[in-house]
């Protein structure tokens, strides 16, 4: 069996953040997949197949990781996958006791999954999709926190 890391989000975009991330765990892993979560509660800013459609470009030259959409708990997902390993990015000690508590409770609801943390890199610690949609919705550029692969002003939900 594969080593393989499920990295979930919403990324409503993914960030430079989140493509470090990604490059940096897959010299743990066989196997990431990037998990973009549906929250039907939630309305998102960019459209779900947009989301997924620029994941697919920034990884186009990664045939190891796999974009997947998925709805409900993520440690359902990891025990239907048989994915024992959650990717998690870490930015300040508040991401650190939420992403704590949460994997806690994964490991509760599923004793053999393992949440395994990465740092963000100091550049990228103040960055997150919040931020960038900020930017974008008053006009502002976000190309220099997003991936080089994608344009985000093509895909504006309307």
């Amino acid at each position: 069996m594969k080593k393989t890391a499920l990295f979930p989000g919403s990324f409503d975009p993914i960030t430079k953040g989140h493509e470090s991330i990604v490059l940096r765990a897959l010299p743990l892993f066989e196997k990431i997949i990037i998990a973009i979560g549906i929250n039907e509660q939630k309305q998102s800013f960019f459209p779900l197949e947009k989301r997924r459609e620029w994941i697919q470009k920034v990884f186009a030259s990664y045939p190891h990781i796999e974009v997947i959409t998925y709805e409900g708990l993520t440690v359902d997902l990891c025990q239907k996958l048989a994915v024992k390993y959650i990717l998690r990015g870490l930015r300040t000690s508040a991401d650190f006791e939420f992403e704590r508590s949460i994997g806690q409770m994964n490991k509760l609801m599923f004793p053999d999954v393992e949440t395994v943390f990465f740092l963000t890199t100091p550049e990228h610690s103040a960055l997150n999709s919040y931020i960038v949609r900020d930017i974008i919705k008053h006009g502002g550029d976000a190309s220099p926190f997003t991936p080089d692969a994608i344009d985000v002003s093509e895909g504006m939900a309307k």
